[in-house]
């Protein structure tokens, strides 16, 4: 079989088109790099799917990833204005994630990789939120970097674009799962992010004081007992005042991951801190970390909201610089390793 490594001077050239799948939960996507420059990064979301049942069943997850991989691959090669013969590597979330919904995308990607001989590179979902910081390129390491997403809340040092140490993590439910779980309590639609975030706008964020949970003499996050203060609160009060409910909701949540990014601060002065994951997409977080650093000298780098879901865009941009780092591709292999 034909060696698949890419040589040095392609690992050097601004001419390599790198492919980048993900389907590691309820998203469908292809991204397509060359060089620095997204090309494509096309999304089928399967919101429409999971919103009658208040949360992902994974079963119908991986049968959407099987019936939108092919067609949107073809689509997003066509709009990138290439041939499948002409994609140098592909990259592909295989860890962590729904084991089913893994499976569809690293057997496509393996598949592909091995009828058209490019080499294939396992890329870490949550590596990968952060690397849709990378085509900003002024990034200075080292550097702090956190996920916060719906199934997690990370916190990392990164002494280079692919390598980051995990320094800290939520001990229970995750920041974008207390925002559903919320939002449940509060009848709203799923995923309900987006509409406390919508309602909050309403409401009195100091009218409401949940208590937040701090962890001394460690980076990790709890997030289990806000949640529980908000159910008690809706038992006792009801919902009748929702927006206020939502706004104190937010505003407490904001405070604890703002006071572990200053712990993370203090322990590993860096200037520039990255972020990645759906629920920075939330503009009220945005704006509040972007000012906090602002005032510690200290830049937010966080990716446009397109960027911040589940995407191949960031899985091509981390595999190329998995590629320029040295890195080997994975053998043709359908090997996934799901969230425990």
């Amino acid at each position: 079989m034909k060696d698949t490594h890419l040589s040095l001077s392609q690992k050097r050239s601004n001419n390599i088109f790198i492919l980048g799948i993900e389907t590691s939960c309820d998203e469908t996507s292809i991204g397509i790099v060359k060089n620095n420059q997204l090309l494509v990064n096309l999304i089928a979301s399967q919101e429409k799917i999971h919103t009658c049942f208040g949360g992902i069943v994974p079963e119908l997850a991986s049968r959407a990833h099987l019936e939108k991989i092919i067609p949107i691959f073809n689509t997003a090669t066509k709009t990138a204005g290439i041939l499948p013969e002409q994609i140098d590597a592909i990259g592909v979330t295989n860890t962590p994630g729904l084991k089913g919904s893994l499976m569809v995308g690293v057997a496509f990607a393996n598949g592909l990789g091995y009828s058209l001989k490019k080499p294939v590179y396992n890329v870490n979902h949550l590596s990968a939120h952060l690397a849709a910081c990378y085509f900003d390129s002024s990034i200075q390491f080292p550097a702090l970097g956190l996920v916060i997403s719906g199934g997690h809340t990370s916190l990392f040092l990164l002494h280079s674009h692919t390598d980051m140490k995990l320094i800290g993590k939520t001990r229970d439910d995750a920041c974008g799962e207390v925002f559903d779980k919320v939002g449940r309590m509060m009848n709203l639609p799923f995923p309900g992010g987006a509409y406390i975030e919508k309602l909050a706008q309403k409401g009195n964020e100091k009218r409401i004081k949940f208590p937040k949970a701090y962890i001394k003499d460690s980076l990790d996050f709890s997030f289990s007992g806000i949640k529980t203060a908000v159910y008690y609160y809706i038992s006792k009060h009801g919902a009748e005042n929702p927006a206020d409910i939502a706004a104190s909701f937010q505003k407490t949540m904001t405070d604890s991951i703002l006071a572990k990014i200053n712990d993370a601060i203090d322990l590993y002065p860096v200037k520039n801190f990255l972020f990645g994951g759906g629920v920075i997409r939330n503009s009220y977080m945005r704006n509040r970390i972007t000012g906090h650093l602002a005032r510690r000298n200290v830049r937010a780098i966080i990716p446009e909201p397109s960027l911040c879901a589940d995407n191949g865009g960031k899985i091509a941009i981390f595999t190329r610089y998995l590629i320029l780092s040295g890195a080997k591709p994975s053998p043709y292999r359908i090997s996934v390793v799901p969230t425990q």
